[in-house]
């Protein structure tokens, strides 16, 4: 069954605009309460945590009034980071994780992440259950059963002590200026606080949210604010969260910015030394630079891909017990510390890195020579299917052939924005630029 609530990484949207309403946030709380809730007895719980975006108060509360019309009670953490909410669901024993948040997205947007009993992400399978609750509408609960709602403030402090025990043990971060953008996000006090703790003399960026000012012009996606302050101060690194921490880039020294394919590959080559990696196999998805997969078969390793969306990584990795994934965008997943993508975990990595080998980070972050990558995005409207049309098809059989054996096409629609991108690697930068503006045209002209 077609999902129509349901992205890449849960529900998302403009918020006020459908799907991302106070009346469906409702409603899917009560599908995900009676779904968790079903043949099971005892008490029932959930935790919700958010990021800094001014709709997370009305989403908090829709979501909290269908989940315990249900009969289940809801655990309050506030403003924490996605990888938290992966964390305290098993640890404080919830049925059922749900962070709100549209990760890198503008303010305007959100989201409904969830987290399943073992803080992993749900399947689609689950998702595709809940979808039909949602339309089919669900039994409430007694009235004397009805969930209590109550506020957790230590969840954000339970957080930074695990994130803190993956940093190897004694080391410090003395003597390190580092830069941390939060995005104005979830992590605008867990991340400053974590590297502090540790030694290192923090500067801080996008740490005064404002309800609005979420990955304004700072963030893993807008790195320029963040690397001007690493050239400023003198600083030996930058790390950049995007708005819920789960993602993260890396910015050295001299202002330039790494990505997640860089941060993977140093660290599947470290792990690999320490006979860490298992199987010698690090998951990443189908957007993951051509240069990665090289680097690593010249090591000996091998680079398993997926479709594009963290939780497909995790799932590769727990079907065959990896321990090492993510995305290029930032996304980096270590299932011996956390159930999904950790930024600020990610660069405690790095950091240590760093430390342990004094060699710094413009040197650790160029792990190989990225085959030129060209994306490009075209927006479209509801109800518009371009890549159907003839001249669009055409258009891409042509540039197919023309990067045979040259180099890699991939077109897809984006998973949480109405976005179809256009991806292309090839060492022809002339043909590359071609192949892709092409298609951006002819796509463009269909919508």
């Amino acid at each position: 069954m077609a999902r129509k609530l349901f992205g890449t990484d849960g529900v998302r949207g403009t918020a006020n605009i459908h799907p991302m309403t106070a009346q469906m946030a409702l409603a899917i709380g009560a599908a995900a309460g009676r779904y968790f809730r079903r043949e099971k007895s005892g008490v029932h719980r959930v935790v919700i945590g958010k990021d800094t975006r001014l709709s997370g108060y009305m989403f908090e509360n829709a979501l909290t009034a269908g989940l315990t019309s249900t009969g289940m009670n809801v655990l309050l953490l506030g403003p924490v980071p996605t990888p938290a909410v992966g964390l305290l669901t098993p640890s404080m024993r919830a049925d059922l994780g749900i962070m709100i948040s549209a990760s890198h997205n503008p303010s305007k947007d959100n989201g409904i992440k969830f987290f399943g009993p073992d803080g992993f992400k749900l399947s689609d399978e689950v998702e595709s259950e809940i979808e039909t609750l949602v339309d089919s509408g669900v039994d409430l609960a007694p009235s004397q059963d009805i969930g209590r709602a109550q506020r957790i403030d230590d969840g954000r402090f339970r957080y930074q002590e695990r994130v803190k025990s993956t940093f190897p043990t004694g080391m410090r971060l003395d003597g390190m200026k580092v830069v941390i953008d939060c995005a104005n996000g979830a992590a605008y006090r867990a991340a400053p606080e974590v590297l502090w703790e540790l030694g290192a003399e923090v500067i801080p960026v996008g740490v005064s949210p404002d309800g609005h000012n979420i990955n304004d012009n700072c963030g893993s996606t807008k790195p320029r604010t963040a690397a001007e302050a690493v050239v400023a101060h003198g600083a030996h690194i930058g790390i950049c969260l995007d708005g819920d921490a789960d993602r993260v880039m890396i910015i050295d020294e001299t202002g330039t910015v790494a990505d997640g394919d860089q941060i993977m590959a140093l660290m599947a080559a470290r792990w690999a030394e320490e006979g860490r990696l298992r199987d010698g196999t690090l998951v990443a998805t189908v957007m993951s630079n051509l240069g990665l997969e090289r680097f690593l078969d010249g090591k000996g390793l091998r680079l398993e891909r997926t479709g594009v969306g963290d939780r497909y990584v995790v799932e590769a990795m727990r079907r065959s017990g990896w321990n090492l994934g993510g995305e290029q965008s930032g996304h980096i997943v270590m299932t011996d510390y956390a159930t999904t993508g950790d930024g600020l975990m990610a660069g405690l990595q790095f950091l240590a890195e760093m430390v342990r080998t004094g060699v710094p980070a413009s040197t650790l972050s160029k792990s190989f020579e990225p085959v030129p990558q060209l994306l490009k995005n075209v927006r479209f409207g509801a109800g518009q299917t371009p890549l159907e049309t003839l001249k669009v098809q055409q258009r891409i059989a042509e540039a197919e052939a023309s990067l045979k054996g040259k180099g890699r096409l991939l077109i897809r629609k984006s998973g949480t924005e109405p976005l179809i991108r256009v991806m292309a690697e090839c060492e022809d930068a002339a043909l590359l630029t071609q192949v892709v503006d092409g298609i951006v045209d002819e796509i463009s002209a269909a919508v």
